[in-house]
């Protein structure tokens, strides 16, 4: 049908103005996915990955900017250690296979969390994803790996100390865009739309901060099921919310447009 836009699969009926600008995705599900086809579980990690490609590919053709992926939380290293391995080596794989196509299409990489206990060569390949993509401007792909947010804040509250006690901040100094600055996002626009996969209702330790208004999406699919058509569908719900920031129906929040990329 001539004109007919597929709800599914577009958004170019979404007023530009409607739609968000930063998008954050929990990948939850993996494990589940594996366990109700009697697989194992790095399985479902390996399809989350195929998942990961299909869901970069999406947000740049409909015009995402910025795209945050949870990767492995601080409290995975909990988990046995053959199932951390299986994680570390995927992210390896991802970085090495897709690197060369992500900078073509012009994505500039991120990656957030903590380093020091990484293994030198993902270090090393975190480095060189950053380095190879600095000057990409398509969109922007943030991985949160090794990443908390309860550490970030610890990570923000220490930095901020040590410029306090070198005199280059006074106590009266400190506020919430001194906080903003220090965060592993300090470089990121505010946080628009929070998704989270498998029907989980939790934020499970990320980006606390960032979400204080940002609206939640909740998709009952496993991540490995995650599609296209899922993510039009957060963004056509995201579209419809009534963003007030704390303000009133007829009345616009102060701040509610903040932008922390200058």
């Amino acid at each position: 049908m001539p004109g007919h836009i597929d709800p599914d699969s577009s958004i170019e009926d979404v007023p530009f103005e409607a739609r968000p600008r930063h998008v954050a995705i929990i990948m939850d599900g993996n494990g589940r996915w594996a366990a109700a086809r009697g697989l194992p579980r790095r399985a479902g990690h390996e399809q989350g990955v195929e998942t990961v490609r299909r869901a970069v590919e999406a947000a740049g053709d409909l015009g995402l900017q910025h795209l945050t992926l949870y990767g492995f939380s601080s409290e995975n290293w909990n988990r046995s250690v053959d199932e951390v391995n299986d994680l570390m080596g995927l992210l390896r794989g991802y970085i090495n296979a897709d690197l060369k196509d992500l900078t073509k299409r012009g994505v500039r990489v991120r990656i957030i969390g903590e380093r020091d206990d990484l293994a030198p060569d993902i270090i090393k390949l975190i480095e060189r994803a950053e380095r190879e993509t600095k000057d990409c401007s398509e969109y922007n792909l943030t991985i949160a790996f090794n990443y908390g947010s309860r550490q970030e804040l610890v990570a923000a509250v220490k930095a901020i100390a040590v410029r306090v006690a070198a005199g280059e901040l006074s106590a009266d100094d400190i506020d919430e865009a001194i906080v903003a600055h220090h965060l592993y996002t300090a470089q990121l626009p505010e946080l628009d739309l929070l998704i989270r996969t498998s029907g989980e209702k939790r934020l499970s330790n990320f980006l606390l901060w960032q979400a204080a208004y940002t609206e939640l999406y909740f998709e009952e699919v496993f991540w490995p099921d995650f599609e296209r058509r899922h993510l039009v569908r957060a963004i056509r719900a995201f579209a419809t919310r009534d963003r007030r920031f704390g303000g009133r129906h007829d009345q616009p929040a102060q701040g509610a447009s903040i932008d922390r990329t200058g």
